[in-house]
């Protein structure tokens, strides 16, 4: 059963003692160059204090206010991904000994991690990057020794960014399940949910006070308010119109004809899986360490097969990237691989939205299907 009590303001520290206490490095919230970031954290004074972020297509800027709230920013500049399916990723190491090889799997010492400040679109992604590295036969050895490690903290979102869309994909923005605490910030203090056992033997150590009555309604009434937001895709599940407008490259023309390829948008993505493996090793070619790297879809050494690169212009690298996450992903994982976050239109260079060109393929898809 779930528990939940009022943490005031100026106890949140306690929370930050008690999971240094217990063993935890904390990743939270942070601004950096402009942008709030996930980082390994020690105070609650790194906490972006009275931050408010403004998004829109290919742009992201910081608003200072004088509430002080640290949790009035909408989504992080990158979600959890990077703190789990790392960026760079040492696998195996082979040594020249007498008389041939040795291949050694490469082991880590991963430290108890605590994350603060999880929005709900996060956790679903999380729960999206579970379902393929942690499902089968042959779970990812690195994922998972870092997935066993994690505390999650997350945050209900009081308010929408105009980049937000979690609403249509059914993700946010209210946290849903996965998290062991969840957080509502209101003027002074904490709602506090224990959402695990883990969760719940936290809270009770907290100094927390019984939840007023008043409370509950503001959370309700700013909850809600979140629920507003300027974007929508037109359904959970695109297969149909994606598949149809696949083979017809001049659906796909006026988003490539601004598309960089730069891959911002796979890189921003809390979902985004992809990778490479490359070989390492010195000058004296003593041994060799196999090396996963990050890559995406809009490479072209993503798409290289025996001598040719499949997918050279910026029609297939896009038309690849929008059908897996927005089609493809059904038939693999029963869902789409959008959360709505919205991070692919903010940190877009050139402000391509996944919604507006989704809507439009749909539309024109539509008005080309035979016997319409």
């Amino acid at each position: 059963m779930n528990q939940t009590a009022f943490l005031p303001h100026r106890h949140l520290d306690k929370l930050f003692d008690l999971l240094h206490s217990d063993g935890f490095r904390v990743v939270g919230p942070t601004s950096e160059q402009g942008a709030i970031v996930y980082r390994e954290i020690d105070t609650v004074d790194q906490l972006p204090a009275g931050l408010v972020d403004h998004q829109a297509p290919g742009r992201y800027r910081l608003e200072q206010q004088a509430h002080g709230r640290y949790f009035d920013w909408v989504g992080t500049a990158q979600g959890l991904k990077p703190w789990l399916f790392t960026p760079e990723q040492p696998l195996m190491v082979a040594r020249e000994v007498a008389g041939g090889l040795r291949f050694e799997a490469v082991r880590e010492e991963v430290p108890l991690t605590a994350v603060i400040g999880l929005r709900g679109c996060d956790l679903a992604a999380l729960a999206l990057q579970d379902r393929h590295f942690l499902q089968g036969e042959y779970p990812d050895p690195h994922y998972q020794a870092r997935r066993e490690q994690l505390l999650l903290i997350g945050v209900n979102c009081h308010r929408s960014a105009a980049t937000c869309f979690c609403v249509s994909t059914g993700d946010g923005p209210e946290v849903g399940e996965g998290t062991d605490l969840v957080l509502d910030e209101l003027d002074q203090g904490f709602m506090v949910q224990a959402c695990s056992a883990r969760g719940r033997a936290l809270l009770v150590r907290l100094p927390i006070r019984p939840l007023a009555g008043g409370h509950k309604r503001r959370s309700k009434a700013l909850r809600k308010q979140a629920r507003v937001q300027q974007r929508a895709l037109p359904s959970r599940d695109l297969r149909k119109p994606l598949y149809l407008a696949r083979d017809d490259e001049t659906l796909w023309q006026s988003v490539a004809d601004r598309c960089l390829t730069c891959g911002n948008c796979a890189a921003v993505c809390p979902t985004c899986f992809c990778s490479r493996v490359d070989e390492e090793s010195p000058l004296d070619a003593s041994e060799s360490t196999q090396v996963r790297r990050w890559d995406t879809c809009f490479n072209d050494e993503h798409s290289y097969l025996v001598g040719h690169v499949v997918r050279k212009s910026a029609v297939h690298k896009y038309r690849q990237w929008l059908t897996h996450k927005l089609a493809i992903w059904h038939d693999q994982y029963d869902r789409s691989g959008c959360t709505g976050c919205g991070r692919c239109i903010t940190w877009c260079p050139v402000g391509i939205d996944i919604v507006e060109e989704t809507r439009r393929l749909c539309t024109e898809v539509k008005t080309r299907e035979p016997g319409e």
